[in-house]
């Protein structure tokens, strides 16, 4: 999986920094994820390496506007390209009606299906959200002011690696087969001999993880869904000092994040959503929140537009 940030600002945007959106990329689907879709979201595609053709699921946090107003246009930018085989939307109640409104009062058309999804009952019942033959999807319940949503994807596990050379010492010619051997099953050779593709692969390797979690006070549901992760992205909106404002309106201090790392157990914390309060030449810069946290959790980086991680589970 790879992780590019699009937007990495809380509230407005900065020079720097637009507001809020993440892409998954998917190498060996080509395909494309979205988290959440601040205003301008589809200019920061066209500024990166990323192709929005390839877009096929957005998953949206909550209803504040610096995490959808830059949704219809997107959409509306895809049924214009004619290229969009299909989108499908997850996210809190209201966001279907959002959007109908918009193409209601805007004369707006979708030329491509558009399927959306609430997330709701799947956060309150912990049961999995989106599931297909490699990856799974979980959401929960954060504490912010409006229903505000989590979201863990997963990879599943992985087949051994191939023995290249095990299987040449078999007599078994590289070909077409040789897939069906990496996946592990069964093969029937020409000289009649049954080969289990399994007893050529080493031990099952894990899937990658990665959870986004945004807008939210520290809250212990997002520990619990973020537990073991490869990769946290969590809101920082405050420094440290400002720990009241920041329980007042609801988000997260560099070190209410780096405890629910802690606490979960991640491999790496990307800190993002920073309030335009630390830009550069301020007396509290974002440098200064990334030391907070890198205080209680040292492996954190500090999310900026265009940024691009690679996540992948340790080898066994």
């Amino acid at each position: 999986m790879q992780v590019t940030f699009l937007g990495t600002s809380s509230g407005v945007p900065t020079r720097a920094r637009n507001v809020s959106a993440v892409a998954l990329r998917l190498p060996q689907r080509s395909e494309l994820w979205l988290f959440d879709c601040g205003e301008g979201t589809q200019h920061q595609f066209l500024r990166s390496d990323l192709r929005v053709s390839q877009l096929s699921r957005v998953f949206v946090t909550h209803m504040h506007g610096d995490h959808i107003f830059g949704l219809p246009g997107l959409l509306a930018s895809l049924g214009l390209a004619g290229s969009c085989d299909g989108i499908d939307l997850y996210g809190p109640d209201p966001l279907r009606d959002y959007l109908e409104g918009v193409m209601r009062t805007s004369s707006m058309r979708i030329s491509y299906p558009l399927r959306t999804h609430r997330v709701k009952e799947a956060a309150r019942s912990g049961a999995v959200l989106l599931d297909d033959d490699d990856i799974s999807v979980r959401c929960t319940l954060l504490t912010h002011r409006v229903p505000a949503y989590a979201y863990r994807v997963e990879q599943k596990p992985r087949a051994g690696r191939f023995d290249v050379a095990q299987a040449q010492a078999l007599g078994i010619p590289p070909g077409p087969i040789y897939a069906d051997l990496k996946a592990g099953r069964e093969v029937v050779l020409d000289d009649g001999r049954i080969i289990n593709g399994a007893s050529l692969c080493g031990p099952e390797r894990p899937g990658c993880s990665l959870v986004y979690c945004t807008d939210t006070v520290f809250c212990e549901a997002a520990v619990e869904l973020a537990a073991g992760a490869d990769l946290l992205i969590h809101e920082s909106t405050f420094a440290h000092a400002e720990a009241e404002m920041a329980f007042a309106r609801q988000h997260s201090t560099s070190t209410m994040a780096a405890q629910t790392a802690l606490a979960a157990g991640v491999k790496q914390l990307a800190l993002t959503h920073l309030s335009p309060r630390y830009v550069p030449g301020n007396p509290v810069t974002a440098d200064d929140l990334l030391a907070e946290a890198r205080a209680i959790f040292p492996n954190t980086e500090l999310a900026k537009d265009f940024l691009t991680l690679e996540v992948a589970a340790a080898e066994p």
